[in-house]
Formats: C-alpha cells, sequence, structure tokens
C-alpha cells in the first residue's frame, strides 16, 4: 500500500508554502511521512506545520529558503542532513513564471526565472545526490510542465525552463538507473494555484483555460501516488500530453491548426 510505502519515510518539499507543494505535503504526512517543508514565506510554513503535526502526529521540519541563493541552498540542506539524517524523497517543486512575449521579457525576469526553475532545482538535487548513490536507494522528484513539451506564445522564458528541466530529468535518470534511485518529471497543464496571481497579471490566460485548469489536490495526489516507484513521467491531463506527442510528430501542422489555442494568453 502507498500508506506503508511512505511511512517514516523523509521526505523533502521545496515551494511547500501553498499550491500543490502544499497538497503533497498533506498527503504525505495523512500517509505517515516525516517532512521537511522549504519556502520562502516562514510564516505559511510553520502555519502548515502546525497543521499538520496536530492532525497527523508525524516530524514536520521547517526552513526558510530562496532555491536561488545557491549558497543558502548548501546552508538549508546541510542543516536538513544534520536534523534528520538521509533523504529519502525530493520534491523539487518551487517555481514560477511571468507571461510575456519575449522582447517585453526584462533581463532581470529572465534571470530569475532560470535561476529558481532551473539552477534552484539543480542545487537541491545536487545535495542529496552522493548521499542517495552511497545508500542505492532515493526518488527524485521534478514538478515540470506541459510547457516544457510545447511552447507556447507570451511563456518563452518559462517554457525554456521547464524544457531545461525535462532535459536534466531524463539525463539524471539515466545515470542513476544503476543506482536504484528514482527520477520522475511531472508535467500538468494549468493548475488552480496563485501561480498565475504572478505569471498571469491580466487574467487573460486563466479566463481562456478555466474549464481545463487542474485542481491542486488532485495533481498532489498523482505526485504522491507516484513516490517510492519506478514511475519515468506524470502528465495532467492526459489529452494535453497527447497534444505534445502530436506536435512532436507534426510541429509545422500542429501550430498553424492550434494557433488560435496557443495563443490564449
Amino acid at each position: 500500500m502507498v500508506k506503508d510505502r511512505l511511512k517514516a519515510k523523509n521526505i523533502v518539499i521545496t515551494g511547500a508554502s501553498g499550491g500543490i507543494g502544499a497538497e503533497i505535503a498533506k498527503l504525505c504526512a495523512a500517509r505517515g511521512a516525516n517532512l521537511v517543508l522549504l519556502a520562502r514565506s516562514i510564516d505559511k510554513l510553520e502555519q502548515l506545520q502546525s497543521d499538520l503535526q496536530q492532525k497527523y502526529q508525524v516530524n514536520v521540519d521547517v526552513f526558510q529558503l530562496d532555491v536561488s541563493d545557491t549558497n543558502q541552498v548548501e546552508v538549508v540542506f546541510q542543516r536538513i542532513f544534520d536534523t534528520i539524517g538521509d533523504i529519502d524523497i525530493l520534491v523539487n517543486n518551487a517555481g514560477f513564471g511571468v507571461f510575456r512575449e519575449a522582447h517585453e521579457a526584462s533581463i532581470d525576469e529572465i534571470k530569475g526565472m532560470f535561476e529558481v526553475n532551473v539552477v534552484g532545482l539543480m542545487a537541491c538535487t545536487s545535495m542529496v545526490l552522493p548521499k542517495m548513490r552511497a545508500r542505492r536507494f532515493g526518488h527524485i522528484i521534478n514538478i515540470a510542465s506541459q510547457a516544457g513539451k510545447i511552447a507556447t506564445p507570451k511563456s518563452s522564458v518559462y517554457s525554456a525552463t521547464k524544457h531545461a528541466v525535462l532535459g536534466y530529468t531524463n539525463s539524471l535518470r539515466m545515470e542513476l538507473a544503476d543506482f536504484n534511485v528514482q527520477v520522475t518529471s511531472v508535467n500538468p497543464g494549468p493548475i488552480a494555484t496563485n501561480f498565475f496571481t504572478i505569471a498571469d497579471e491580466q487574467g487573460t490566460y486563466v479566463k481562456n483555460v478555466q474549464r481545463y485548469m487542474l485542481q491542486p489536490e488532485f495533481v498532489a495526489r498523482k505526485v504522491t501516488d507516484s513516490m517510492l516507484t519506478k514511475t519515468r513521467e506524470i502528465n495532467l491531463p492526459r489529452w494535453m500530453n497527447l497534444g505534445s506527442v502530436v506536435y512532436v510528430l507534426f510541429p509545422r501542422l500542429f501550430e498553424r491548426i492550434g494557433k488560435r489555442m496557443l495563443n490564449s494568453k
């Protein structure tokens, strides 16, 4: 059973103060896991910590962390090792996006997205890799996006970061294949979270795709159910992933026929 599989395991989740990160934390706590929750908002983490400990009687540690600060990543992960010992599962969930056309994106926005979505994810992963390889046990789950498979207008930079995450994840999976360390990419479509408060300032995209938006609880359950299994990818919703397959096979046709939908931002 999934609950037995996660019981007493040490799970670290970045970007855990809200959205699917917080939902994953709740489901893992319900299944008996010990948690380390990381985010920039320590107040939200402490409230979640209190709620989960009272409800599920599991160990929950929280640390303030901006994953874009690689020096801070090193310090915080060393504190985690000193506090709980080995990390069994790392969920790289921290990330953000800004929807603008390429010529409108500032260099600071571009650097910010890559520092959080890509470099921060790699920095956190690098901290757990040596121990997971040595133990020949562990699971790294990277929250990517369908945007990493199908680039769309007004998301050139965000899509580029998620393409990078998928490339890194796929390579990492092959590197760790002989070490019994599982690597999973999660590629959701739009999710009904606060992500779009920053990404979609005008609210246009949310309005156009609202009926297709995934609920964070649904995505979190899929992620949690995959933990410590050999799941390669989680693609949500399935019909959207079919679009990525068509895109690979017939890119010109897909871009022409899907132009209206792709421009929904």
